[in-house]
Protein backbone atom coordinates (compact mmCIF):
# COMPACT_ATOMS: atom_id res chain seq x y z
CA UNK A 1 0.00 0.00 0.00
CA UNK A 2 1.62 3.07 -1.14
CA UNK A 3 2.66 6.33 1.20
CA UNK A 4 -0.08 8.76 1.42
CA UNK A 5 1.34 12.43 0.59
CA UNK A 6 -0.05 14.89 3.04
CA UNK A 7 0.41 18.92 1.80
CA UNK A 8 0.79 21.04 4.55
CA UNK A 9 2.15 24.59 4.42
CA UNK A 10 6.13 25.41 5.76
CA UNK A 11 5.67 27.15 8.64
CA UNK A 12 6.69 25.60 12.22
CA UNK A 13 3.08 25.63 13.16
CA UNK A 14 1.61 23.87 10.02
CA UNK A 15 4.39 21.68 10.04
CA UNK A 16 3.37 20.55 13.78
CA UNK A 17 -0.53 20.47 12.49
CA UNK A 18 0.36 18.18 9.93
CA UNK A 19 2.26 15.78 12.09
CA UNK A 20 -0.07 15.14 14.05
CA UNK A 21 -2.98 14.70 11.95
CA UNK A 22 0.10 12.09 10.02
CA UNK A 23 0.87 10.49 12.72
CA UNK A 24 -3.20 9.65 13.80
CA UNK A 25 -3.58 8.46 9.74
CA UNK A 26 -0.81 6.28 10.68
CA UNK A 27 -2.26 5.14 13.58
CA UNK A 28 -4.61 3.84 11.34
CA UNK A 29 -2.71 1.46 9.38
CA UNK A 30 -1.50 3.71 6.52
CA UNK A 31 2.03 5.55 6.07
CA UNK A 32 2.38 9.40 5.28
CA UNK A 33 4.68 11.77 4.50
CA UNK A 34 4.87 15.36 4.73
CA UNK A 35 5.02 17.50 1.31
CA UNK A 36 5.36 20.96 1.96
CA UNK A 37 2.98 23.51 -0.65
CA UNK A 38 4.00 27.10 -0.70
CA UNK A 39 1.19 29.42 -0.65
CA UNK A 40 0.84 33.21 -1.51
CA UNK A 41 -0.43 34.26 2.09
CA UNK A 42 2.90 32.78 2.95
CA UNK A 43 5.27 34.82 -0.28
CA UNK A 44 3.43 37.87 0.55
CA UNK A 45 4.25 40.24 3.25
CA UNK A 46 1.49 42.56 2.77
CA UNK A 47 -0.89 43.05 5.67
CA UNK A 48 -3.70 40.42 5.63
CA UNK A 49 -6.42 42.30 4.68
CA UNK A 50 -4.59 43.28 0.89
CA UNK A 51 -3.69 39.86 0.56
CA UNK A 52 -6.87 39.94 -2.15
CA UNK A 53 -9.68 38.19 -0.13
CA UNK A 54 -9.94 34.48 1.71
CA UNK A 55 -8.06 31.50 0.13
CA UNK A 56 -4.67 33.21 -0.21
CA UNK A 57 -3.53 30.10 2.61
CA UNK A 58 -5.47 27.40 0.75
CA UNK A 59 -5.36 27.74 -2.99
CA UNK A 60 -1.80 26.24 -3.65
CA UNK A 61 -2.38 23.34 -1.57
CA UNK A 62 -5.76 23.05 -3.54
CA UNK A 63 -4.61 22.87 -6.87
CA UNK A 64 -1.92 20.35 -5.27
CA UNK A 65 -4.77 18.16 -4.42
CA UNK A 66 -6.83 18.28 -7.51
CA UNK A 67 -3.60 17.92 -9.92
CA UNK A 68 -2.85 14.88 -7.23
CA UNK A 69 0.23 15.58 -6.26
CA UNK A 70 -0.96 15.37 -2.78
CA UNK A 71 -3.54 13.00 -1.77
CA UNK A 72 -4.69 15.14 1.35
CA UNK A 73 -4.35 18.27 3.00
CA UNK A 74 -4.42 19.75 6.65
CA UNK A 75 -5.86 23.66 6.80
CA UNK A 76 -6.21 25.56 9.79
CA UNK A 77 -10.36 25.71 9.47
CA UNK A 78 -10.50 29.45 10.15
CA UNK A 79 -8.50 30.33 6.82
CA UNK A 80 -10.97 28.07 4.47
CA UNK A 81 -13.07 29.82 2.29
CA UNK A 82 -16.90 29.38 3.38
CA UNK A 83 -17.43 27.92 -0.16
CA UNK A 84 -17.32 24.54 -1.19
CA UNK A 85 -14.48 23.93 -3.26
CA UNK A 86 -15.82 21.83 -6.21
CA UNK A 87 -14.22 18.07 -6.11
CA UNK A 88 -12.62 18.12 -2.45
CA UNK A 89 -14.30 17.55 0.62
CA UNK A 90 -14.18 17.62 4.18
CA UNK A 91 -13.45 14.48 5.52
CA UNK A 92 -12.07 15.10 9.05
CA UNK A 93 -12.37 17.68 11.13
CA UNK A 94 -10.37 16.76 14.13
CA UNK A 95 -10.64 17.74 18.12
CA UNK A 96 -10.64 21.12 18.46
CA UNK A 97 -8.28 22.84 20.80
CA UNK A 98 -9.59 25.69 22.91
CA UNK A 99 -9.92 28.63 20.60
CA UNK A 100 -9.58 31.63 22.93
CA UNK A 101 -7.02 33.78 22.29
CA UNK A 102 -4.01 34.60 24.42
CA UNK A 103 -1.91 37.64 25.50
CA UNK A 104 1.76 38.12 25.17
CA UNK A 105 2.71 40.73 27.04
CA UNK A 106 6.24 42.26 28.39
CA UNK A 107 6.86 41.79 32.17
CA UNK A 108 4.08 39.56 32.57
CA UNK A 109 0.94 41.58 32.51
CA UNK A 110 -2.14 41.41 31.66
CA UNK A 111 -4.54 43.45 29.00
CA UNK A 112 -5.98 45.43 31.96
CA UNK A 113 -2.47 45.96 33.32
CA UNK A 114 -1.18 47.45 30.13
CA UNK A 115 -0.71 51.23 30.62
CA UNK A 116 -2.51 53.29 28.11
CA UNK A 117 -0.69 54.09 25.23
CA UNK A 118 0.82 50.54 25.42
CA UNK A 119 1.60 49.29 21.64
CA UNK A 120 -0.46 45.74 20.84
CA UNK A 121 0.16 43.93 17.39
CA UNK A 122 -1.93 42.10 15.64
CA UNK A 123 -2.75 41.22 12.18
CA UNK A 124 -6.15 40.55 12.33
CA UNK A 125 -9.28 43.44 11.90
CA UNK A 126 -11.68 41.03 13.87
CA UNK A 127 -8.31 41.31 17.19
CA UNK A 128 -7.92 45.72 15.97
CA UNK A 129 -12.02 46.05 16.39
CA UNK A 130 -12.28 44.30 19.96
CA UNK A 131 -9.01 46.19 21.49
CA UNK A 132 -10.02 49.13 19.97
CA UNK A 133 -14.09 48.23 21.60
CA UNK A 134 -12.68 47.91 24.96
CA UNK A 135 -11.54 51.95 25.09
CA UNK A 136 -8.24 50.81 27.68
CA UNK A 137 -5.85 53.91 25.26
CA UNK A 138 -4.05 51.14 23.82
CA UNK A 139 -2.24 51.66 20.54
CA UNK A 140 -2.81 48.94 18.20
CA UNK A 141 -0.43 47.99 15.20
CA UNK A 142 -0.93 45.93 12.46
CA UNK A 143 2.25 43.08 12.64
CA UNK A 144 2.30 39.67 10.58
CA UNK A 145 4.50 36.96 10.74
CA UNK A 146 5.13 33.34 12.24
CA UNK A 147 4.80 33.19 15.97
CA UNK A 148 8.28 33.47 16.80
CA UNK A 149 8.29 36.62 14.45
CA UNK A 150 5.31 38.39 16.60
CA UNK A 151 6.71 37.10 19.95
CA UNK A 152 9.79 38.77 18.94
CA UNK A 153 8.17 42.01 18.56
CA UNK A 154 7.51 42.18 22.30
CA UNK A 155 10.87 40.22 23.04
CA UNK A 156 12.92 43.00 21.46
CA UNK A 157 10.70 46.00 22.84
CA UNK A 158 8.84 46.96 19.66
CA UNK A 159 6.36 46.07 20.75
CA UNK A 160 4.54 46.10 24.39
CA UNK A 161 2.19 42.95 23.64
CA UNK A 162 0.76 40.94 20.54
CA UNK A 163 -2.54 38.27 20.44
CA UNK A 164 -2.04 35.10 19.40
CA UNK A 165 -4.33 32.32 18.92
CA UNK A 166 -4.30 30.17 21.99
CA UNK A 167 -4.61 26.62 19.62
CA UNK A 168 -1.46 27.70 17.92
CA UNK A 169 1.06 28.05 21.30
CA UNK A 170 -1.07 25.06 22.36
CA UNK A 171 0.15 22.52 19.37
CA UNK A 172 3.85 24.88 19.60
CA UNK A 173 4.22 23.73 22.91
CA UNK A 174 4.47 27.14 23.93
CA UNK A 175 1.55 28.20 26.06
CA UNK A 176 3.78 29.31 29.24
CA UNK A 177 4.77 32.55 27.00
CA UNK A 178 0.84 33.95 26.96
CA UNK A 179 0.60 36.17 30.03
CA UNK A 180 -2.90 36.01 29.83
CA UNK A 181 -6.16 33.66 28.24
CA UNK A 182 -8.83 36.20 26.83
CA UNK A 183 -11.88 35.79 27.71
CA UNK A 184 -14.23 35.62 24.83
CA UNK A 185 -16.53 38.66 26.53
CA UNK A 186 -13.17 40.78 25.85
CA UNK A 187 -12.06 38.91 22.43
CA UNK A 188 -14.20 37.09 20.51
CA UNK A 189 -12.52 34.24 18.44
CA UNK A 190 -12.65 33.83 14.25
CA UNK A 191 -14.94 31.37 13.52
CA UNK A 192 -13.43 28.23 13.44
CA UNK A 193 -10.15 29.05 15.10
CA UNK A 194 -8.64 26.48 16.69
CA UNK A 195 -9.87 23.84 14.78
CA UNK A 196 -8.22 21.67 11.25
CA UNK A 197 -9.79 20.59 8.41
CA UNK A 198 -8.80 17.31 6.59
CA UNK A 199 -9.11 17.89 3.02
CA UNK A 200 -8.94 15.40 0.26
CA UNK A 201 -10.67 13.71 -3.57
CA UNK A 202 -14.14 13.69 -2.86
CA UNK A 203 -13.84 10.75 -5.37
CA UNK A 204 -10.93 9.51 -3.05
CA UNK A 205 -13.75 6.80 -1.31
CA UNK A 206 -11.44 4.60 0.38
CA UNK A 207 -9.48 7.71 1.96
CA UNK A 208 -12.61 9.78 2.89
CA UNK A 209 -13.69 6.55 5.09
CA UNK A 210 -10.26 6.43 6.10
CA UNK A 211 -10.38 10.20 7.30
CA UNK A 212 -13.41 9.77 8.48
CA UNK A 213 -12.43 8.07 11.71
CA UNK A 214 -10.53 10.86 12.74
CA UNK A 215 -13.63 13.08 12.71
CA UNK A 216 -14.89 14.78 16.00
CA UNK A 217 -19.26 15.69 16.22
CA UNK A 218 -18.75 18.46 18.31
CA UNK A 219 -16.05 20.22 16.48
CA UNK A 220 -17.89 19.68 13.66
CA UNK A 221 -21.57 20.86 14.94
CA UNK A 222 -19.52 23.89 16.03
CA UNK A 223 -17.55 25.01 13.37
CA UNK A 224 -20.51 24.44 10.70
CA UNK A 225 -22.84 26.99 13.11
CA UNK A 226 -19.73 29.83 12.78
CA UNK A 227 -18.99 29.19 9.42
CA UNK A 228 -22.72 29.25 8.49
CA UNK A 229 -22.90 32.72 10.03
CA UNK A 230 -19.60 34.30 8.35
CA UNK A 231 -20.77 33.17 4.76
CA UNK A 232 -23.87 34.37 5.06
CA UNK A 233 -22.64 37.93 6.35
CA UNK A 234 -20.91 37.15 2.94
CA UNK A 235 -17.17 37.72 4.93
CA UNK A 236 -13.69 36.54 4.93
CA UNK A 237 -11.36 35.66 7.45
CA UNK A 238 -9.91 39.28 6.97
CA UNK A 239 -13.23 40.42 7.89
CA UNK A 240 -13.96 41.74 11.44
CA UNK A 241 -16.10 38.86 12.43
CA UNK A 242 -16.20 36.56 15.43
CA UNK A 243 -18.20 33.91 16.39
CA UNK A 244 -17.48 31.23 19.09
CA UNK A 245 -19.98 28.20 19.27
CA UNK A 246 -20.71 25.57 22.04
CA UNK A 247 -22.65 22.64 22.38
CA UNK A 248 -24.49 21.73 25.81
CA UNK A 249 -27.32 20.18 27.13
CA UNK A 250 -30.79 21.45 26.39
CA UNK A 251 -34.24 21.02 27.26
CA UNK A 252 -35.20 18.89 24.32
CA UNK A 253 -31.72 17.57 23.52
CA UNK A 254 -28.12 18.78 22.50
CA UNK A 255 -28.07 22.43 21.51
CA UNK A 256 -25.66 24.71 20.46
CA UNK A 257 -25.02 27.99 21.68
CA UNK A 258 -23.45 30.47 19.23
CA UNK A 259 -22.67 33.82 19.61
CA UNK A 260 -21.27 36.18 17.37
CA UNK A 261 -20.28 39.85 16.67
CA UNK A 262 -19.41 42.17 13.31
CA UNK A 263 -17.77 45.29 13.98
CA UNK A 264 -15.76 48.27 12.54
CA UNK A 265 -12.29 48.09 12.61
CA UNK A 266 -11.73 51.36 14.78
CA UNK A 267 -13.79 49.96 17.33
CA UNK A 268 -16.17 52.91 17.52
CA UNK A 269 -19.22 50.46 16.93
CA UNK A 270 -20.09 46.38 16.11
CA UNK A 271 -22.88 44.39 17.13
CA UNK A 272 -22.79 41.29 19.14
CA UNK A 273 -25.36 38.26 19.51
CA UNK A 274 -26.21 35.10 20.15
CA UNK A 275 -28.99 32.29 19.49
CA UNK A 276 -29.30 28.40 19.99
CA UNK A 277 -30.73 25.63 18.57
CA UNK A 278 -30.87 21.98 18.05
CA UNK A 279 -27.06 20.50 17.29
CA UNK A 280 -28.67 18.93 13.96
CA UNK A 281 -29.32 22.01 12.61
CA UNK A 282 -26.07 24.23 13.55
CA UNK A 283 -25.87 25.90 10.15
CA UNK A 284 -29.15 27.55 10.38
CA UNK A 285 -28.23 28.67 14.17
CA UNK A 286 -25.17 30.19 12.52
CA UNK A 287 -27.66 31.73 9.24
CA UNK A 288 -30.45 33.18 11.62
CA UNK A 289 -27.72 34.92 13.95
CA UNK A 290 -25.62 36.40 10.75
CA UNK A 291 -29.62 37.53 9.46
CA UNK A 292 -30.28 39.42 13.22
CA UNK A 293 -26.73 40.91 13.07
CA UNK A 294 -27.51 42.30 9.76
CA UNK A 295 -31.03 43.53 10.45
CA UNK A 296 -28.47 45.56 13.58
CA UNK A 297 -26.22 47.00 10.45
CA UNK A 298 -23.20 44.16 10.40
CA UNK A 299 -22.75 45.08 6.72
CA UNK A 300 -22.48 48.75 7.04
CA UNK A 301 -19.77 48.66 10.12
CA UNK A 302 -17.70 46.12 8.52
CA UNK A 303 -17.43 48.32 5.25
CA UNK A 304 -16.66 51.60 7.45
CA UNK A 305 -13.61 52.42 8.57
CA UNK A 306 -11.76 49.75 7.13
Amino acid sequence: MRTLRLGTRGSALALTQSGHVAAAVTALGREVELVPVMTTGDVWKAAITQLGGTGVFVTALRDALLAGTVDLAVHSFKDLPTAPAPGLVIAAVPPRQDPRDVLVARDGLTLAELPAGSRIGTGAPRRMAQLRALGLGHVVEPVRGNVDTRIGFVRSGTLDAVVLARAGLARLDRLAEATEVLDPLQMLPAPAQGALAVECRADDLELVELLAQLDDATTRTTVAAERALLGALEAGCSAPVAALAEVAEGDDGPEVYLRGLAAAVDGSELVRLSATGPTSDAPEVGRRLAAELLDLGAAELMGERT
